[in-house]
């Protein structure tokens, strides 16, 4: 993200890296800073809580604009995506992949947000940073790309651009501009649980999401109905399931990095409280065996073909 004082570089400031990915001394420069989000987490020996409660010298200006409530959410609209963004990249020795084109998402986990520290300084995307913009850092969603968050407490939701990287907190999900946190009235408590659901210009945004939830996590009770025919059934590959999206991403980026002849296959669709990791759709049942078996030779678990 923003560029810092050496000595107090933290987790935020690796966003810059994907300007310069080759540059691996900042990347373990990265691996080595604060991990510590601001206006939100406890203090610690090397940075100690400044008056009011921030991090460092983060939080609100003294004086923030009046007008807030007035201020619109980002307009999607059709962009191309930054090549220099699009790449694998290490952040507090985790390893980030980065989608590399516009497509469904939606996840739920813990939003924080960043203030003035960083107003003013340049973002991953080597734009500027303006805290009272509708603008938002997500490790993976592309550069630029639009995202609609939900705050799961007020349920207000607002829409911004995502033009940084960050958060890098492994319990956090995206960092929101000051003003995307205000109109969602998460401020006070610094972090808030969210539903984070991309936006994809020229596509109706319901209907998207909708086909994105399935699968059910289990049968119904009741008949399940008339078998899929062989024209509306598509195979999948499931590779595995957890309860926390945290452990899904880990498994994705493995998949990404060890498999990556995968691609844009593989993708975590959350559904009935559950994160499975699922790759497709294939043409065919026998298409989705052979790719099955092709996984089974470099990684240690076994797909399993689904059909949707």
């Amino acid at each position: 993200m923003r560029r810092e004082a050496k000595g107090e570089r933290r987790a935020r400031g690796c966003g810059l890296t994907l300007l310069c990915l080759a540059a691996t001394t900042v990347l373990t420069a990265c691996g080595t800073a604060p991990t510590r989000q601001p206006g939100t987490d406890a203090p610690s020996a090397e940075a100690p809580r400044k008056p009011g409660g921030y991090y460092l010298d983060d939080g609100p200006h003294a004086d923030p604009p009046a007008d807030l409530d007035q201020v619109p959410d980002a307009q999607p609209k059709p962009e191309p995506i930054r090549a220099g963004n699009a790449r694998p990249y290490t952040a507090m020795g985790r390893t980030y992949v980065p989608m590399t084109e516009l497509r469904e998402y939606r996840a739920i986990g813990l939003a924080s947000w960043y203030g003035k520290r960083y107003h003013g300084r340049q973002t991953a995307s080597g734009e500027i940073y303006d805290m009272y913009a509708m603008t938002a850092a997500h490790p993976t969603l592309p550069i630029p790309s639009y995202a609609r968050v939900r705050s799961l407490s007020t349920d207000r939701s607002v829409v911004v651009r995502i033009n940084d990287r960050g958060p890098f907190h492994s319990d956090r999900l995206i960092d929101l501009s000051y003003t995307a946190a205000y109109k969602l009235g998460i401020l006070a408590n610094g972090s808030a649980r969210v539903e984070v659901q991309s936006i994809l210009p020229g596509r109706d945004l319901q209907s998207a999401a909708a086909s994105r939830d399935a699968p059910s996590p289990l049968p119904a009770s009741t008949s399940p109905g008339p078998p899929p025919t062989e024209d509306s059934a598509r195979a999948y590959l499931q590779l595995g399931a957890f309860s926390l999206r945290e452990n899904a991403a880990t498994l994705l980026t493995r998949l990404q990095v060890e498999v990556g002849w995968l691609g844009d296959l593989a993708a975590i669709y959350p559904a009935g409280g559950m994160y499975r990791v699922q790759a497709g759709p294939y043409a065919s049942r026998e298409e989705a065996l052979r790719a099955a078996a092709r996984i089974e030779e470099h990684l240690d678990l076994k797909p399993v073909v689904i059909t949707r």
